[in-house]
């Protein structure tokens, strides 16, 4: 039987890939509609530490999830599914083609698979939680997590606190590993056929380069300058979900005179590598994936054939 879906198109790849110039440049020449998959993007005022498109950038090809919350307001991967499906649907009712791009897989993941039915944040058990992060450190949170969640600490990197203590949390919460409750939900099917793409050097060296560079421009066209204007809010703290993003929790404990300023460019650019190796990790186990040596200077006609030979 026919596939009778809409399509859509997913842009992944890790940070400083160039997934940003190649959706403009599908958006220009196909006339795709773009949506962010970005967990930084969605807050305002965080601008140059999340790449975020700038204007002239946004005139050309606007994105649909850019600057919904106040870097206050908490936003989950739940939130976004639900507005993601909302701008999908808009757009496929419209007859045009989503195309989603960013590098924040749990989005995808989530979009994709539906979100599990998880108890709610437990502010007692997070302040245990944080408490022992501080007298023991990350190695021994990914430990406790490995004991009773092994699924759970096996699929978490160890460097990644904020998913270690949620597991940790949903363990103590329920008496139940995550990936248990997460193994009952039931699939559902996806009210599109996807495209899955993934830009990204094949050259490692490669985008530790380009990360570097990037990390760099972000520290000369005003990273510390936008950090600080977001710690003299009162109602701001390093420990939300906005300000764990990488690169402004850096530049938040260089404020706080934690370290030096090639410190913070150091911690910076190995933050965001880090990032970069959980993203491929991510993107080596999606299905029908087609990769892109975004290395290459063919990047945009490669895209656009995976495009035009798929039908979407």
């Amino acid at each position: 039987m026919a596939d009778t879906r809409p399509w859509a198109i997913f842009l992944m790849g890790p940070t400083a890939a160039g997934k940003t110039d190649t959706a403009i440049a599908l958006h220009e020449r196909l006339g795709h509609e773009l949506i962010s998959v970005d967990s930084a993007m969605v807050y305002r005022g965080m601008d140059i530490g999340s790449a975020k498109p700038s204007a002239a950038e946004l005139a050309r090809a606007p994105h649909r999830l850019i600057d919904l919350r106040d870097p206050s307001e908490p936003y989950s991967a739940a939130d976004f599914r639900e507005d993601a499906l909302s701008e999908m649907r808009q757009i496929s009712a419209a007859g045009k083609v989503p195309l989603l791009v960013g590098g924040t897989m749990l989005y995808y993941k989530c979009l994709v698979e539906g979100v599990a039915k998880m108890p709610a944040a437990d502010p007692a058990i997070r302040e245990q939680l944080a408490l022992k992060r501080e007298a023991e450190g990350l190695g021994a949170l990914h430990e406790a997590l490995r004991q009773v969640d092994p699924v759970s600490a096996q699929r978490i990197h160890p460097n990644d606190p904020q998913r270690m203590m949620r597991a940790l949390e949903v363990y103590y919460s329920t008496g139940r590993p995550m990936s248990a409750l997460w193994a009952e939900q039931q699939p559902e099917t996806f009210p599109w056929r996807v495209l899955s793409i993934a830009l990204s050097p094949a050259d490692r060296s490669v985008l530790h380069g380009r990360i570097e560079k990037r990390f760099t421009t972000m520290l000369s066209e005003g990273l510390i300058e936008e950090v600080s204007a977001l710690k003299k809010r009162d109602d701001l703290h390093i420990d939300l979900p906005a300000m764990k993003s990488v690169g402004y929790r850096q530049a938040w404990e260089y404020l706080d005179g934690e370290y030096d300023y090639p410190t913070l460019k150091e911690r910076g650019v190995i933050a965001t590598r880090q990032l970069a190796k959980r993203q491929l990790t991510w993107l080596r186990s999606w299905k029908n994936l087609n990769w892109i040596d975004s290395q290459q200077g063919d990047v945009v006609d490669k895209t656009l054939k995976f495009v035009r030979e798929s039908g979407a």
